[in-house]
Parts: C-alpha cells; sequence; structure tokens
C-alpha cells in the first residue's frame, strides 16, 4: 500500500530504474577503485529513525564488505533511494527529501552510458520531513466481529504498516466468515502536504460464501492420499473458514511424516459455491536417529539414544525404540537401564485424536533399593489446540525388586489422566509466557498394593526484560498419593529430590523419607513433595549467557513434618541451533556436601 506517487514524491528526487544499466556497465568494463568515504546523514536528530535507515541501506551493507566494485555501488546507489522511502513511509514520512549524490552527482540523475569509472566518494542525506497523520482512515465493508487496528484511526501516525494490517485484518474477517476470495475492490491512498495527513480509503468485495470442496492430495509416495485427507480432516461441504483450513495444516505437520505442507486453494469456484483445496505435501525421511547425553558430578553421565520410524504401516504410524543408561559412574547408587518402545497413530479416530501404545521395562540400581519395572500401556492423546493437550491411558505396572527389608513387590493397574498447556515461545529457550503439566493417576492394586491416587503438577513462568538480553524464570513442582500407605505404593511412583531436576548442589534422589517397619529403617521415597527454582538469566553476547539461580526442595511423609534442602550456584549457557548447552555448577545451601557439576542440552527447565 503506498499513497499516489503524484503527492509524496513532490518534493523527492525523480529516479527510474533502468535495466539496461547493468549490462550497459557491464560492457564498458567499468571496475575501477572504489570507494574512497562514504557519509550518511539524517536531519532531525531522531536517533530510532537514523538507525532504522541505516539498517535498511544498502550502500553500509557494502561498506562492510571488502572489495565492493563500481558496479554494486552504483546500482545499489540508485536502488537506495526506494529503500530508503520505504522504512520513511513505514513511520508516516510521505515527504521526505533523499539525496545520493556519487561525487557530488545525483545517482538517479547519472545515465547509464554516463557511469563512472571510479567512485571515491557517496553522500547520502536524508531529511525525513514532517510526520503525517491520518485524515481519513476506512476499511469497507466489514464483517460485525472485524476489529482493526488501534493505530489505523484518524489522528494517529500514519504508518504504512497500519494501512497494510487494516487491510489483512479487514480481508481476514470475512474469510473467517467463508468468503474465501474477499479481495481489496479498490484503493484511494492521497497524501495532502499542506496539512501533512494521509486519507487512505479502502474497498472490500467480499465475494460469495463458500463451502470446502474437495482435498486433492499432492506429493505422498509412501503414504496412502486417503490417510493424508483423514489427518487433515478437512469436512468437503462445511463452509469455509481460514482458521478451519490453518488446524489442517497443522494436522498434517503434527504427524511428523511431512517435511513441508502447504495447502493451496483453487483459482476458480466449483458450481455452485465449493473452494477446492490442494494439498502439497514433501515427505520427511522414513528414519531418525538421535543420541543425547548429560553429565553430573555426583549422579554421573545418562546416555540416550533413540530410532524412529515415521510411517511404519502406511498410515502415518510412527515408531519409537528408546534407550537409556543413567547414573554411569554416579558416586552412589548404579547405573539405570531402561528400554522403551511406543507406537503412535495420528487422526485415530478423530482427526485431532492420536493413538498410543507403550511398552518399557527398567532395570533400577539405586542406594536405597535394586529394582525391575515393567510398564505398558494404551491410551489416546487429544488435541485441542496448538498449545493445549490432554492424554488419557489404560496401563499395567508391574516392580519386583528389594530394600533393606528384603523383597517386595507391586503390581497395579493405572489410569493416567494428564493435561498439558504450554504456551512457551520455545521449549529449549524459553524467553516468554509459561508451561503449565498435571496428572491424575488413579491406581488399582493387585497383590501386596494399595488402591490410590498420584498427582503431580509442574509449572513454569517467563518473563524477558530488555529485549529478552535478561530473562527471570521460575518453576514450581510438585505431588501427592493419597489412598495408599507409603510402603504399599509402587516404589516408582514415590517422590524423591535432588539433582539436576529438582534441587541442584544437592546429589541425586538425595531427600526421601525412612519408614520403620518391624524394627527396619526403609529408606524410600515421600508421598508429599514441593519444589521451587528461580532463575535468572543474563545474554553477555548472541552465543554466550550467565545464569544464577537457587533451588528448594521438601519431601515428607504424610501427617510427618517434611525435610527439606536447597542449592544455589551459577552456570553458562552457549547458543547452538538445537538449543543452549548448559554448564551449571551448584554448592547446597541447607544440609548436603560439596560442589555439583551439570552438563547438558537446553535450559534446566
Amino acid at each position: 500500500m503506498q499513497p499516489d506517487e503524484r503527492n509524496v514524491m513532490a518534493r523527492a528526487p525523480r529516479f527510474r530504474l533502468v535495466s539496461a544499466a547493468t549490462l550497459l556497465l557491464c560492457l564498458t568494463g567499468a571496475s575501477g577503485q572504489a570507494l574512497d568515504q562514504l557519509d550518511f546523514q539524517v536531519a532531525g536528530g531522531d536517533k530510532a529513525m537514523e538507525s532504522d535507515l541505516q539498517a535498511a541501506s544498502g550502500l553500509l551493507a557494502d561498506q562492510q564488505v571488502q572489495g565492493t566494485g563500481v558496479l554494486d555501488l552504483f546500482t545499489d546507489a540508485r536502488a537506495e533511494y526506494a529503500k530508503l522511502i520505504g522504512v520513511l513511509y513505514g513511520k508516516g514520512h510521505y515527504s521526505p527529501v533523499i539525496h545520493v549524490l556519487i561525487d557530488g552527482r545525483e545517482a538517479a540523475d547519472i545515465a547509464p552510458l554516463d557511469a563512472p569509472v571510479d567512485i571515491n566518494r557517496i553522500v547520502v542525506t536524508v531529511d525525513p520531513g514532517p510526520t503525517f497523520t491520518f485524515g481519513t482512515a476506512s476499511v469497507t465493508p466489514l464483517t460485525g466481529k472485524t476489529v482493526l487496528p488501534p493505530g489505523f484511526a484518524t489522528g494517529k501516525v500514519a504508518e504504512s504498516g497500519q494501512v497494510q494490517q487494516a487491510v489483512r485484518m479487514g480481508l481476514e474477517g470475512w474469510r473467517a466468515e467463508g468468503y474465501a476470495k474477499a479481495k481489496v475492490a479498490g484503493k484511494d491512498l492521497v497524501a495532502n502536504h499542506a496539512d501533512s495527513t494521509l486519507n487512505a480509503l479502502i474497498d472490500i468485495e467480499k465475494g460469495p460464501r463458500l463451502r470446502f470442496g474437495a482435498l486433492t492430495v499432492q506429493g505422498t509416495e509412501r503414504m496412502s492420499a486417503a490417510r493424508a485427507r483423514a489427518i487433515a480432516g478437512l469436512s468437503e461441504g462445511a463452509q469455509f473458514e481460514s482458521a478451519a483450513k490453518d488446524r489442517s495444516a497443522q494436522r498434517l505437520r503434527r504427524s511428523g511424516v511431512f517435511s513441508s505442507v502447504t495447502l493451496v486453494e483453487d483459482d476458480t469456484i466449483t458450481a455452485p459455491d465449493l473452494l477446492g483445496i490442494t494439498a502439497e505435501l514433501v515427505e520427511a525421511p522414513l528414519r531418525r536417529f538421535t543420541f543425547g547425553a548429560e553429565v553430573a558430578s555426583a549422579d554421573g553421565a545418562k546416555v540416550t539414544g533413540s530410532w524412529l520410524h515415521r510411517n511404519l504401516l502406511g498410515g502415518g504410524e510412527r515408531l519409537e525404540i528408546t534407550g537409556e543408561v543413567a547414573g554411569i559412574a554416579a558416586q552412589t547408587g548404579g547405573s539405570d537401564y531402561t528400554l522403551d518402545v511406543t507406537l503412535d497413530r495420528p487422526a485415530t479416530p478423530f482427526p485431532d485424536t492420536e493413538l498410543n501404545l507403550d511398552i518399557s521395562i527398567s532395570q533400577v540400581n539405586e542406594v536405597d533399593t535394586t529394582a525391575r519395572i515393567f510398564n505398558m500401556s494404551a491410551g489416546f492423546t487429544q488435541y485441542f489446540s496448538d498449545s493445549l493437550t490432554s492424554r488419557a491411558a489404560l496401563g499395567f505396572a508391574a516392580t519386583d525388586g528389594t530394600d533393606a527389608a528384603g523383597h517386595y513387590s507391586y503390581q497395579a493397574l493405572e489410569l493416567p489422566i494428564r493435561f498439558t498447556w504450554d504456551r512457551r515461545d520455545s521449549k529449549t529457550d524459553a524467553t516468554e509466557l509459561f508451561y503449565l503439566d498435571g496428572e491424575a493417576k488413579p491406581f488399582y492394586g493387585l497383590t501386596e498394593t494399595d488402591n490410590g491416587v498420584r498427582l503431580s503438577f509442574d509449572g513454569r513462568v517467563y518473563k524477558g526484560l530488555g529485549d529478552n538480553r535478561v530473562v527471570m524464570a521460575a518453576r514450581l513442582q510438585g505431588g501427592a498419593i493419597l489412598g495408599a500407605d507409603i510402603l504399599s505404593t509402587p516404589r516408582n511412583d514415590l517422590f524423591y529430590s535432588g539433582g539436576g531436576g529438582t534441587v541442584r548442589g544437592q546429589v541425586y534422589q538425595s531427600l526421601g523419607v525412612t519408614v520403620t517397619e518391624d524394627g527396619v529403617d526403609i529408606p524410600t521415597g515421600g508421598n508429599d513433595f514441593l519444589a521451587g527454582s528461580l532463575e535468572a538469566r543474563v545474554k553477555v553476547t548472541q552465543t554466550v549467557g550467565l545464569v544464577g539461580f537457587f533451588d528448594i526442595g521438601l519431601v515428607g511423609q504424610r501427617g510427618e513434618s517434611s525435610d527439606w534442602h536447597a542449592g544455589a550456584g551459577l552456570g553458562v549457557r552457549y547458543a547452538t541451533s538445537v538449543g543452549p548447552v548448559r554448564l551449571d555448577v551448584a554448592l547446597p545451601v541447607h544440609s548436603g556436601s560439596g560442589m555439583q557439576v551439570y552438563v547438558g542440552l537446553g535450559q534446566a527447565f
């Protein structure tokens, strides 16, 4: 959206980009000396304006590149006007005066055949002129639900971006109500230099209300087109909604089968009122292997690896096999081993519902217990939105182990129900918003296991300050076991504190409870748990950051006072394309002894 050039450019130098200039310069062999001096001057003293103009300048960019030739400088000098005018229009300045002088000659006035052989000095001067405000600001017609941006109103600064946003919102309003072919039918943008106002009148032609037509699938090789349509979940015959089309694209991306998803609307309407959609898909590689590692001075090393097949049976089924070895060379306990196999099938039975099958086996070797654990479950994940999901499953868990009292065995049927609301701007290095996760897991005990319910939650909030150069982060997590005696609860459902996931500076799972039975003291986990963390993350450079943190944890047995411990320390972060590399050094604050070191990928939370 640009105002009428006859009014806007009245005080600016005329320029016409001649495409033959490059060819003629090449033919004349212009390759002389360039550039000794570049001056960039902005009148008015507006530092923010000057900074934005400098950022848009092609000539200033050239100055940073060694060996820029005369041909490139001459071409960029002629293009400089348009780049700077774009910035000025964006800030509401529609009568600028811009000069780009090449050794004293206006670049726009230099004919291609008269192009300089050498360029010694370029002077760019910009007088932004007055700030224009909106006189008339109108987009018509609009739906009853459309609200235009508050900056697009009489008396507000007439930024060109406000006009573009108002037009976009006007069109999106009609598309949201089924008018997929809504378009701009006319525009009248006139800058009045006498009173420094911009009159913007936009007419919209909404067109007919349409319904979704057939979904055509292109690009599937290993997946059937029918399954792609089922995953997309676009209802043929339903009223067109731009949000419904976006949800279909998101479902296809979420399946993990495709590396690229684009939904394209037909140019023409199929009688009487159907609009066909074409899904242009690119399938991702079938298999993926991942590897990860973390190291803590007391907890030892943890190594994980996984193998993923994205489309096992041709319907988007994801098979993932994950192995983990933890506690390698730990100061206490032994190494733990886990093998987990999951199979997920999207759009089963509904477009936003996913079938989940899982089976895992573990060997745990801790200070207070040694156990073999088996879990299997079948359930569903429901996607309410991009940020809100829930999962429910029916599972069986069995544990067989030994502790200070001898052999123990637990078996239970479980029904975990989990809700996750994740609004973070990044899963590995969040700077804004929050993450909330909560689970209620009723369990029905078999053999020696009680009946009960396990409750747990994890909440995290983030606030960026000063253009996110400082990020404050906080975490609160906790849980409780209700209805079951502590020694008749599956051991891996109890709570511990200490280590990188709860309290840094304390040994992994060093805080639990001790229960006495038949005169034997049995160290075990608690049935009450609460932990909190605070972090201040400071960006030193674009790649290096410092973190200060404080953690506290409480673990107890129902009806008795809880024990607590804390830790604090400093950390270093190094940014990579897959998230920051983390190095934390922590000391205990209450109880405990010795310094702990943690190394991993991604922020601590």
